[in-house]
């Protein structure tokens, strides 16, 4: 990693900002805006923020790809980097297409970090999504709270603590395709307080997937199977 120059007169160089020093550890020591952004390319943040950033310019602008580099000397790097982070920390339902979502959406791009724009994206995406990807979501996310739990994942609606299934629920980590097709689902829905049905209500429309499983009866069947063959009912 080349984070210096010497020069002539013996003085050190950084070759980010170009400052000099005349000691090698002041210079090591040494952290401007740029080396800063050089040496956080491999965070998972700016990482996210990077590869948004070229879907921006070659999606809407129709440029080519940016480099790094260039990524780097952008007045728009923090931004694109706190989005990163938005979608990290969130932990985005399919991430690439709230990417996608965002950048079409037309909307500034210091608002993409909004919780309620994420939430539009969040529950239409949970309505639309494939049935196969939302049931393997949903018992992987049993499974998870199985492994912490040291229980059987199919006992997760029978023991889940109840604050966990709503926010399972309401984030879309566990979908209702799962949840509205099985008899334990339906009772962990039934356990809820009015308080927690207001909290999923969003990404529990009920009108909406009853229409949904009248109209799907093939999908529903299926879910069906996946249930009586992990025993969650």
């Amino acid at each position: 990693m080349r984070l210096m120059i010497q020069t002539q007169n013996k003085d050190y160089k950084c070759v980010h900002c170009g400052k000099s020093f005349l000691k090698e550890k002041t210079l090591m020591a040494h952290m401007c805006e740029p080396k800063r952004r050089y040496l956080q390319k491999d965070e998972k943040r700016v990482q996210v923020g990077f590869m948004t950033f070229n879907k921006f310019y070659t999606s809407v602008q129709k440029a080519k790809e940016k480099t790094y580099s260039e990524f780097c000397k952008s007045p728009y790097y923090n931004a694109f980097v706190k989005f990163g982070s938005f979608v990290t920390n969130v932990q985005c339902l399919y991430p690439e297409k709230f990417i996608d979502f965002v950048i079409k959406s037309g909307v500034k791009l210091d608002h993409w970090c909004r919780d309620e724009l994420y939430d539009t994206y969040l529950f239409e995406m949970i309505k639309i999504e494939p049935v196969e990807s939302a049931v393997q979501r949903s018992i992987q996310t049993m499974m998870d709270w199985g492994d912490k739990q040291e229980a059987p994942y199919n006992d997760y609606f029978k023991y889940v603590n109840l604050n966990r299934a709503v926010n399972d629920i309401r984030n879309g980590r566990i979908s209702p395709w799962l949840l509205l097709n099985s008899s334990a689902g339906h009772n962990l829905v039934g356990s809820f307080n009015d308080e927690q049905l207001q909290i999923i209500e969003p990404s529990l429309d009920i009108v909406y997937w009853r229409k949904t499983f009248a109209n799907k009866p093939a999908d529903v069947r299926l879910v069906k199977e996946i249930i009586k063959e992990a025993n969650i009912a």
